[in-house]
């Protein structure tokens, strides 16, 4: 087949499915602003036509920007068709704006639409945190109207796979039948549990093993939405029922889902404040940013795994720490209780309840034995329901061909 993938930054959450298109021998191209390369692929870049417009209303920037965006990607997909080309089927992220008019350019052509989330005005991550919710209707307003992009692309395409069942449940049930459920996929075959791992922090005076209490927590950026000031304000307590353990947080200073902090400060340094009294900074280690194979070496070292997240799209991170055996401490809100059945293969704690978070944390870093069970069913979850080679890619493959089919 002709094979049309669109990601704004190619290939993001195609990373694994478009190798093993041009691998399984079908024609592969590529739409996109940025991202890198991939052997075999065609990668069109375009760039958008201009910025937003300074008078626009403040609600409907966010449309217009999608707005911009598509229609700079529908005239590059109009010049690949002007010479010629027309893809069986057209794979895309939708969330940025560049799908929405290709089915004005190839009117005929199916489209499979990876779907993330649907925003809604209450009962997922919107009023979830009341320490950051608005009583103003037009709060809710906003997000109401950045679902067009949204909705207009669920008017469009054929059909749509999101990474779990609850994401899913996010988008209107008008849609759901239309959409599969089918996860990016975890490489478990390289990801696993290694006694023999060791990593090097600080001056390189001190290494990191397994059975070394380190306590682990992870965001793209330390923001409210993943949970951070939690994690801090049960911080002290950590630190009082750990007293030799080491707490590594890993994320960036900026904003990735949630409001920006404050001008001229950000929410890493909002919540350290917060408790700064309180702790012993020289056993809390900000890490920043780190590369993909340190973030597996403390997945397969850390003696807890904190993740804490609002209602919202299931990170990655959580199933890859399971499939390292990492032993889980999770918020229990809905995408993470997809996957967590509490003592079982993880721990569950309120995600507002900072004494719980600290008493679990202490129960598994001071009883480690006790959780052997737990960490390998933590594991065996992601083998048999999120694997990459043998479940999902599969299941990507064939959901491709059947709506390229028209079945």
């Amino acid at each position: 087949m002709d094979i049309l993938f669109v990601h704004q930054n190619f290939p993001g959450q195609f990373k694994h499915l478009v190798p093993a298109m041009v691998r399984n021998g079908h024609r592969v191209k590529a739409l996109a602003i940025d991202g890198h390369d991939v052997p075999g692929v065609e990668c069109v870049r375009y760039k958008p036509s201009r910025g937003s417009s300074a008078t626009v209303h403040p609600w409907g920037v966010d449309f217009e920007t999608k707005l911009i965006r598509g229609e700079s990607a529908a005239a590059a997909a109009e010049r690949l068709r002007d010479q010629g080309y027309r893809p069986d089927i057209i794979v895309g992220h939708p969330g940025w704006g560049e799908m929405l008019f290709l089915k004005d350019v190839w009117s005929e052509v199916p489209q499979l639409h990876f779907l993330e989330f649907f925003y809604a005005a209450g009962g997922t991550d919107v009023g979830f945190d009341p320490e950051f919710t608005s009583n103003d209707w037009r709060a809710t307003a906003r997000v109401r109207a950045k679902n067009a992009n949204g909705l207009l692309n669920l008017e469009a395409m054929t059909a749509g796979y999101s990474p779990t069942v609850w994401q899913r449940q996010s988008y209107p049930f008008f849609a759901q039948d239309r959409i599969d459920v089918i996860h990016d996929g975890i490489d478990t075959d390289a990801l696993t549990p290694d006694g023999g791992a060791s990593l090097t922090v600080g001056d390189g005076s001190f290494t990191l093993r397994p059975g070394m209490q380190v306590v682990t927590f992870i965001n793209r950026n330390l923001e409210p939405y993943r949970g951070y000031h939690s994690f801090m304000r049960a911080l002290p307590e950590m630190q009082r029922r750990c007293p030799d353990a080491l707490f590594v947080l890993i994320g960036g200073d900026g904003v990735s889902y949630g409001a920006k902090a404050p001008e001229g400060t950000s929410w890493k340094n909002i919540f350290l404040n917060e408790v700064r009294e309180h702790i012993d900074l020289s056993r809390v280690a900000f890490v920043g940013n780190v590369a993909y194979p340190v973030f597996k070496a403390l997945m397969q070292i850390t003696a807890a795994h904190v993740y804490l997240t609002y209602p919202f799209v299931l990170s990655w991170s959580l199933l890859e720490a399971m499939a390292c055996g990492a032993p889980i401490i999770g918020s229990a809100t809905p995408p993470v209780q997809e996957v967590i059945l509490n003592g079982r293969n993880g721990l569950l704690v309120d995600f507002f309840d900072y004494s719980e978070i600290a008493a679990q944390v202490a129960n598994v870093v001071n009883h480690p034995t006790r959780y052997l069970d737990m960490r390998a069913a933590g594991r065996q979850t992601v083998v048999e329901k999120y694997d990459l080679t043998r479940i999902c890619l599969p299941r990507q493959i064939g959901l491709i061909e059947k709506v390229a089919r028209g079945v």
